[in-house]
């Protein structure tokens, strides 16, 4: 029982540990009440659940106060993909973040252009040997020349990508989002600019930068599509190598998983102790959206763009995609276990991406074949970047309502249906608890002294018939920013279990009470 388990008094293992555990448990307790007692621990942010989808999507969908900033109400997401810790950011300091971080974004960008520019110019040992002739005597050799054009600037740059996505969460978790699968998705936003500046547009005007410096510096901006529409065609070479190094080995690294394998072994050794600890270790996650999903569209660009230009890279990315199908598919049935469900939120964005790999794609070939012998019928091409406009905007305003607002005719349909039909499902016991803090998860099991907690089982009165058939919870994600002696009434029905908070501090009185037939929140 001493320092480390030396010296000390010896005792049994088993009353040891659960003296620790009592002693764990008193210090919870003790934290909790500090918590539940701190008006500063008072997020002005609450989740608020319905008895039926028209109210959820009415709350959800409209204005809730002449100040649009005093309420400011959107749907919730569910109860695994909230990210707690951004709660509580008030609303004017997310404005801020969001600039901060966009003007980091791009500032991360521009700097990271310094050593993938210098690692591009590799493969043209030319202009290299220019920059370097002490380097000349050793680039001569057969295997150095080879490396340097072949393998080297693929490597460098798939190591120079691969911290990059943990960074770019980092930003995106200062940015002050409330969801998992939105910091996925900006994170992801982030990761695909930065591929399509760095690796698509970087690599293409760096790699030839000893032969174009001049032609960039003293032409006009309109020559730009020209000038990079003539440096295409000759790093087809460089993207064949990247595709096979990053994408051909990527997909078989995927189907092996050998970095999880590894880690499993070493959690095996030195930290599994429990069945617990052995579950933890072995939970294969889900899958990397952030890295996978801007590389797949990297990988879709340099198809679309040297479809034309250079078809021979085409074989390439298609035995890419045609692997990269059949193992995402088997990993995401067979393998993992995705933390969240998101409705296919990610959707729209990638549509808008395919679409501006077209628009770069249409733009670049205008810009090649007005260097050619085919440069009078460069302006009968305008009419595609036109007609893929035309296209986008039909399908955002067909479509994409879909993905970002609830019908109140299906809503109100569905509800019908609820009323008509008897359903197992206790909707209102899982709503009880299910957004309850992570803090308070184990509440129940926990006496506290001065703070008062019942919870009654018996089912609460409601005004409503309903009895939903659907597993999905309705919810609303409200954000409050009430000045001082401002006082919000607001009013829903309760569920099914009954709870009543109350304490007090020395300067404020907080009680939550849902014994009545409704239940209300004062601030």
């Amino acid at each position: 029982s001493g320092f480390l388990g030396f010296g000390g008094k010896k005792v049994d293992a088993i009353d040891f540990y659960r003296e620790q555990i009592k002693n764990l448990d008193k210090k919870m307790t003790i934290e909790r009440q500090k918590i539940l007692k701190d008006p500063k621990s008072i997020m002005s942010a609450a989740f608020v659940s319905f008895n039926s989808r028209w109210g959820a999507a009415v709350c959800a969908q409209t204005q809730q106060s002449k100040n649009p900033t005093l309420w400011l109400t959107n749907w919730a997401p569910e109860p695994r993909d909230v990210y707690w810790k951004n709660l509580s950011i008030p609303f004017v300091s997310l404005t801020i973040r969001k600039l901060v971080i966009s003007i980091s974004v791009f500032a991360l960008v521009f700097f990271y252009m310094i050593p993938i520019a210098f690692v591009q110019s590799l493969a043209n040992l030319e202009g290299l040997e220019k920059v370097a002739p002490f380097l000349r005597p050793l680039i001569e050799w057969k295997f150095v020349k080879s490396f340097l054009q072949g393998f080297l600037p693929g490597l460098a740059l798939k190591i120079f990508l691969h911290f990059l996505p943990a960074i770019l969460m980092i930003m995106s978790k200062i940015e002050g989002h409330v969801a998992l699968s939105v910091l996925e998705r900006r994170t992801a936003a982030k990761y695909y600019y930065f591929m399509l500046v760095n690796v698509f547009l970087g690599s293409i005007v760096a790699g030839t930068a000893f032969q174009q410096l001049h032609a960039f510096l003293h032409q006009s901006a309109t020559q730009i599509p020209r000038n990079i529409g003539v440096s295409i065609p000759m790093k087809a070479t460089f993207f064949i190598t990247y595709i096979m190094v990053d994408g051909w080995a990527g997909i078989a690294g995927e189907i092996l998983r050998l970095k999880p394998l590894v880690i499993f072994h070493l959690k095996n050794m030195f930290i599994v102790k429990t069945e617990r600890d052995l579950e933890k270790a072995m939970n294969p996650g889900g899958v990397s959206f952030p890295e996978t999903l801007p590389s797949l569209q990297l990988y879709f660009l340099l198809g679309i763009v040297y479809m034309v230009v250079t078809p021979i890279l085409l074989p390439f990315i298609l035995v890419f995609f045609a692997l990269a199908y059949f193992v995402y598919r088997h990993q995401v049935i067979n393998v993992y276990d995705q933390q969240y469900e998101s409705a296919a939120a990610f959707w729209p964005h990638v549509h808008g991406r395919i679409i501006a790999s077209l628009l770069i794609s249409q733009l670049l070939l205008m810009g090649l074949l007005s260097t050619k012998e085919a440069a009078n019928s460069t302006p009968l091409l305008v009419v595609l970047p036109v007609l893929t406009l035309a296209f986008h905007k039909y399908c955002k305003s067909r479509f994409e309502p879909a993905f970002r607002k609830y019908p109140l005719e299906e809503a109100m349909s569905k509800d019908t249906q609820d009323r008509a039909l008897e359903s197992e499902v206790d909707l209102k016991s899982y709503l009880s608890d299910a957004y309850l803090h992570p803090i308070f998860h184990s509440f129940e099991e926990v006496d506290l002294i001065e703070v008062k907690v019942e919870k009654n089982e018996d089912h609460v009165a409601s005004s409503s018939p309903s009895k939903p058939s659907s597993p999905s919870p309705q919810h609303t994600d409200h954000d409050e920013n009430e000045p001082a002696q401002t006082v919000q009434h607001y009013e829903v029905e309760p569920p099914q279990a009954m709870y009543h908070y109350e304490f007090e501090s020395s300067d404020n009185v907080y009680r939550y009470d849902t014994g009545s037939q409704y239940q209300y929140y004062h601030y």
